[in-house]
Formats: structure tokens, sequence, C-alpha cells
């Protein structure tokens, strides 16, 4: 069954961005609304339930902050979550002062799609579970008032199993308890006991026995609730862990509330166990996306910037060409890497792409074997290939009609050797000095990857061959997908080469 849609408030005073939002958050299925000021966004507020508020900080007239209180003093929208994106470097102290007027996150610009996708979804689940509890919790209590007249007593029973039951059912992965204070007995639900991976008709519910699938940093928090309810408290709620008999860890949350009897003394505790490990998991993994994002981001433009600071030209506009071209390069790696999650680049669909601009006249011919590449490699060695047949194209053999080159790699041992033949083109001679392709190739090859560049400047075409050790260079399972920089190792050997 579809889930009832909630309204998402989109606040910015610049349509381009609202028209952004709506396309990164549509596929979520909400109803979005868009406000361009402070002042359209409270007249929505006063007509209409909203789950999440998607606000920027920097707006003319009323700004996010100002925004965010003046919400935050109406008695309705006082639990409203909040999300504030700021395109500027949002400081500690301003940070600190949105949490105030009642943000529950920061988004930067530039946005990265997937993680606004999933902080606003997590939001509406919330929004959307609360009200779906509150909608059962009104039901129920109007059950009570019903039959209090005439069974008191056990109508009270049958509502606390009832509520149990039904927050089971909506919430979902949920067990629930009691247990005798006095005589010691516990009860489970079946929920319980699947949340605790143990067979009910087996396992006895004892408090020793509950211990010993508590994880063991969590056993000193189990006592300190008994003592919490020895000394007068009436409510509890913690995050534990528990190890189920296959060994599996699964991270819950538990809350247990006192029943007292005419003296204030404690007869029964009463509770639910919910277990929260997906949460937990996506939690981590949206932790190290955002970190895996950052640190490519970073990366990338580090490796574009030592390009930007080496290329030299004679000319702005050949200055350009060389620029864009390498930067291109990067681009076209960085997309085959994005299609396989950054587990690495298979070499020849590398290549191919690479050198797509210039196939479409039958001069080039590839030839090799599949070999799945680390990232770090692909983007090495592709920024390699684009210096090599930016200058075939430029000198070399593809300058003309007539010329041809010959791309071949093979593994030979514990070596990647790639060959580069040109022929048919314009007659070759050994330049005088190296020139920033050549010095990039060489770089590339042999500081970065731990290989051997070497050109042979033949009369009849260009013969270049790169030798790689495997080892450095050919991705596997324990491959981490985390690039390491290597914008400031390329500049380092550039200079020195």
């Amino acid at each position: 069954m579809e889930h009832e849609k909630v309204n998402i408030l989109l606040v910015d005073d610049q349509p381009a961005k609202l028209l952004a939002y709506e396309v990164i958050l549509k596929e979520l299925g909400e109803n979005l609304a868009v406000a361009t000021s402070g002042r359209e966004a409270l007249e929505y507020l006063l007509k209409n339930e909203v789950a999440v508020i998607l606000v920027d900080v920097c707006m003319p007239e009323l700004d996010g902050f100002e925004l965010a209180a003046m919400i935050r003093e109406h008695p309705r929208f006082q639990k409203t979550a909040m999300i504030f994106i700021s395109a500027i470097q949002v400081s500690d102290i301003d940070r600190l002062r949105g949490y105030e007027m009642g943000a529950v996150d920061y988004v930067p610009v530039p946005v990265v799609p997937e993680v606004l996708r999933a902080k606003i979804k997590v939001f509406a689940e919330l929004y959307r579970k609360t009200r779906q509890l509150e909608r059962l919790n009104s039901e129920l209590e109007d059950r009570v008032s019903a039959r209090t007249a005439e069974l008191e007593r056990s109508t009270a029973q049958l509502l606390e199993s009832e509520r149990r039951r039904s927050m089971a059912i909506a919430a979902g992965k949920m067990g629930s308890w009691d247990w005798d204070w006095i005589n010691g007995d516990w009860m489970w639900d079946a929920g319980q006991y699947r949340i605790f991976g143990v067979d009910p008709k087996t396992f006895e519910v004892t408090s020793e026995n509950i211990q010993t699938l508590l994880h063991p940093e969590d056993v000193e928090g189990f006592r300190r609730v008994i003592t919490h309810f020895e000394r007068g408290g009436r409510a509890y709620e913690a995050e534990f862990r528990i190890t189920r008999p296959d060994g599996d860890v699964r991270w819950c949350v538990g809350s247990a509330a006192a029943s007292l009897d005419k003296t204030g003394r404690v007869v029964r505790l009463s509770g639910v166990t919910i277990d929260i490990t997906e949460r937990k998991r996506a939690e981590e993994r949206q932790n190290l996306l955002a970190r895996e994002v950052d640190h490519r981001a970073k990366n990338a433009l580090a490796l574009a910037q030592s390009i930007v600071r080496l290329t030299r030209a004679g000319d702005v506009k050949d200055y350009m060409q060389a620029v864009e071209g390498r930067i291109s390069a990067l681009a076209r790696v960085h997309t085959i890497l994005s299609l396989s999650n950054w587990e690495g680049a298979e070499i020849g669909r590398l290549v191919e792409e690479e050198f797509a601009p210039y196939s479409t006249g039958g001069q080039i011919e590839l030839q090799g074997a599949e070999l799945q590449l680390q990232p770090a490699t692909a983007q090495t060695l592709a920024l390699a290939l684009h210096e090599l047949v930016t200058n075939s194209a430029k000198y070399g053999a593809l300058s003309t009609l007539s010329g041809r080159l010959r791309i071949k790699w093979d593994v030979r041992g514990e070596t990647l050797q790639l060959v580069w033949e040109e022929h048919g083109g314009p007659p070759v001679a050994q330049p005088s000095s190296r020139g920033f392709g050549t010095r990039s190739v060489i770089a590339s090859i042999e500081s970065q990857l731990g290989g051997r560049a070497e050109f042979d400047w033949r009369a009849e075409g260009l013969v270049c061959c790169l030798s790689m050790p495997l080892k450095r260079i050919a991705a596997s399972r324990e491959t981490s997908p985390r690039a390491p920089t290597i914008g400031r190792a390329v500049e380092q050997a550039l200079k020195s080469a």
C-alpha cells in the first residue's frame, strides 16, 4: 500500500535553486511546496501541516535564522524538522546559532543529491511514523474510555496489550516485555524473541540468561537500569547491543516504565525493544559517503589545480585547449569509476574512452586483455594516455589521414606492459627537450605507479613502452575505493623532471 504523502516546504529566494531542489526530491514521492521568501513560508505554514522545512540561510528581508525563530515561536511548529542550506562556509558560531533556532541539520552547497534525499527521507518518515502513532494512540484512548465503565481493570490490561501489539506492528522490528519486579518472572512477546534471535520453545527468559545475550560492554548498563528503578525511577530509555547465539551483533533501543502499588513501590516493569541495526548501519554508510565525497572532491580539485598551474602554452587559446583537454580526460575516467562505485576501472574501456574523439577514421587499433585497475591507477594512466594522444594528434600519426596508431597491452609476469606504436605519419625526430606532455607521462608512470616510461623517436613514428608493476596498479576485492591524493605528487614529480 502506498504511504501517505507528507508536505515538504522548500524556502529560497532564487527560483533556479528551488527548481533544482524539486528535481532532486521528486523521486521521494512527497508533496513539495515552494516559497520564495520568509513571508510566503509563514503564510503556507499557517494553512498546512509540514513534515520538513528546507530553508536557505541567506535571504533578503528575512534570513533563514530569523525565519526559524519565528517558526519555533508557534506552538504547532516547535517540533517541525528544519534543514538549513548554506552556500557559504558556516562558522561554528553560526552553526550553534542555527541549532538554537531549531535547525536539525545543515546541507552545504553544492548540494549532493543523494545526501539531501537521504536526509529529507529520514525526517519525512519520522514525521509519518509519529502521526501514525498519534492516530493509533488516539484510537486506543477512545476504546479505553468506552469500556472503562464496565470493566475498568480488564480494560486497562487489554489496552496495555493492544498498545504494545499496535506499536510493534506500526514501527516494525519491535518487541515488548514485562518483568514482575516482585517474583522475577519475565514475559516476552514473539517480537522480543525474534530480536534476540532465540527460540521461545528452548530459551528460558531469566535475568541471568538475558545478560548472557547482552554485549559484554553493555552488561553494566543493564545493572544501571535496575539500580535506577531501585532508587525510585519511573522510566528509562537507552541504546544497547546484543550478541545473538549465532554471533550476529544487533543494535537496539529499549524503553521501560514502572508500575507502582499504592505505597509507591515498584511492582512491575513494562517496556519495548526496537531493533535499530539497519538505522545504525545506514548512519555509518551515510557518514562514510559524506567523507568519501569530500575526499574525492578535494582530490579532483588538487589534481585540476596541478594541471592548471603547470600547463604552458604560447597563447591564451592554446592554454585553454590544453587545460580543457586534460580536465576532460580526468572527467571521463571519473565517470567510469563512478559506474563501478569506485571499485576500479577496466583498462580496455579506459583506453576506448580516452581515444573516442580520435577514432572516427579507423586509424587506431586497440588490443589487450581485460584487467581491472585501481582508481588511482586509472586516473594516472588516463592523464598519461591523454598526453600521448594529444601529442599524436598535433604532431604525430593522428595529424594526417595516412597515419596509424596501435596500442597493445598485456601482462608479462608481474608487470603490465603497454606499447604505443605510431607509423605512417610525418617524419619524426627526437626533440631537443622534453615538453610538458612527455614529462607528464614519465612523472605519472614512474613517480606515481613505480613503473617505467621509455620513448623511442623512430623516423617512421614514435614508439612508447609503459611498464607498470601489477601489485601497484591492479584492483582486488581488498582494494579500498578511496583514491589517494595524487595532485601534489604529480606536481612535484613534474617540477623535478
